[in-house]
């Protein structure tokens, strides 16, 4: 199963500058929770906006498109198809962490969406692509009283029809 995983603003902003625009201390949480023990298959610049170290307990696959990229700690690929291909050989759950190409690209082949709406407009660089009508809602839990943040929110699932 390929999942694509998320957090985004109404209008689908998903970063500025290569770094997130929020700070949301639930979907941190919720991120960690669900990737811990799987592959976890991302852009070069997402690698680097995590400081340029792998997430701990999870394989990090990083594709980039130079043959010069250097990822300690990570596998380094240079499509997702190969990445993919990686991931499969140490687990049937892999999830796919961004950025913004990545997730257009990957929306043929995923399963499942991770979502987290953010219930306000923001500006920024790089957005979540539009998906298509072959995804259904399934799951939605709407937050309205984090007391860590000034906004509401949704954590929604997206099944592939």
């Amino acid at each position: 199963m390929i999942i694509i995983i998320a957090a985004m603003a109404q209008n689908r902003t998903i970063g500025n500058n290569n770094d997130l625009i929020w700070h949301l201390p639930n979907d941190l949480k919720r991120f960690k929770r669900l990737t811990l023990g799987h592959p976890m298959i991302m852009g070069s610049k997402t690698f680097d906006s995590l400081g340029g170290k792998p997430l701990p307990k999870r394989t990090n696959i990083v594709i980039t498109r130079r043959t010069d990229f250097h990822a300690p700690g990570a596998v380094v690929v240079h499509s997702l198809e190969e990445a993919i291909e990686t991931a499969k050989k140490e687990d049937s759950t892999i999830f796919i962490a961004g950025g913004g190409e990545i997730y257009r690209q990957a929306l043929e082949c995923a399963d499942v969406m991770e979502l987290t709406i953010i219930h306000r407009d923001y500006k920024g660089d790089t957005s979540f692509p539009k998906w298509g009508d072959d995804w259904q809602e399934v799951a939605r839990e709407d937050i309205t009283d984090d007391p860590d943040v000034d906004f509401n929110y949704s954590f929604v699932r997206y099944e592939k029809k």
